[in-house]
């Protein structure tokens, strides 16, 4: 697929360092995101996507088995997907290693600094970001959202899905405006965030973020209350996207989607 005419490059990151708990005994000696789907691994679904949309550079944060996945995502693994997808452009991807550098995850606000360094983000760069565990064959990361979004000039854009079972509250809203909301408008319900975002890299730095760039000490911080207070300041946008979409997070959700 070619970019958009003046589209910025895109870069991505795949979150895959959480411990899956809820999906134990499968997740004890296997990786959430290497749980087999529908016959490929769970992360390599996004993966896939996200090479089709024409992104080349990709880091991984890792942590519980994160070796697994950096051994099962090396250069000959990658070598047969470009092929399979008649990609022939130079790919590059790189792992997070924080299990290795601080013994465990560093949730997704601490996770996203501290791999910023690898993405090589600039203050107005943009890249998106999505969960290793949540499968959405569907979802387009196309260089036409990434040029829409760079010319909104805003902090984020989202991705929202219907409110599954195990989410009924939601989390955001849609304003008429497009912009994101942290409580839905009279008459209206929040959505559930799919996990799916454009970033600028600039969120992630002063006044809004204070965790220092490439989070050396290894601070862990959820990334809600950030999203939560840039929505506030008008500074985040969203769709909804009602394709298939599943958070993988428990052993019978797996089954579903393998039945």
């Amino acid at each position: 697929m070619t970019h958009a005419a003046n589209a910025p490059a895109p870069r991505a990151l795949i979150l895959a360092a959480g411990r899956g708990e809820r999906m134990r005994p499968l997740t004890d000696h296997t990786p959430k995101p290497l749980l087999p789907v529908r016959g490929q691994p769970l992360m390599q679904w996004p993966l896939s996507a996200l090479l089709q949309g024409g992104v080349r550079s990709v880091v991984v944060n890792t942590a519980w088995l994160g070796d697994k996945i950096e051994r099962y995502f090396g250069p000959h693994r990658l070598s047969e997907l470009c092929q399979k997808l008649q990609i022939e452009e130079q790919f590059n991807l790189r792992f997070s290693s924080e299990g290795q550098d601080f013994g465990g995850a560093l949730e997704t606000l601490g996770g996203i600094v501290r791999a910023l360094p690898l993405l090589a983000a600039q203050a107005d760069d943009i890249f998106w970001v999505v969960a290793g565990d949540i499968f959405a064959p569907g979802f387009s990361f196309s260089p036409q959202a990434v040029q829409r979004f760079a010319a909104s000039g805003l902090l984020a854009h989202l991705w929202l899905v219907p409110n599954p079972p195990h989410n009924l509250q939601g989390d955001f809203a849609i304003g008429p405006d497009g912009l994101a909301l942290n409580e839905a408008p009279a008459g209206g319900q929040r959505q559930t965030f799919s996990t799916y975002a454009l970033y600028r890299h600039a969120l992630f730095e002063p006044p809004w973020c204070s965790i220092p760039p490439g989070n050396p000490q290894g601070v862990a911080a959820p990334l809600a209350p950030l999203l939560r207070r840039a929505i506030s300041a008008g500074q985040v946008s969203a769709e909804l996207y009602t394709g298939e979409w599943a958070d993988v997070g428990t052993p019978e959700r797996l089954a579903a989607l393998n039945g």
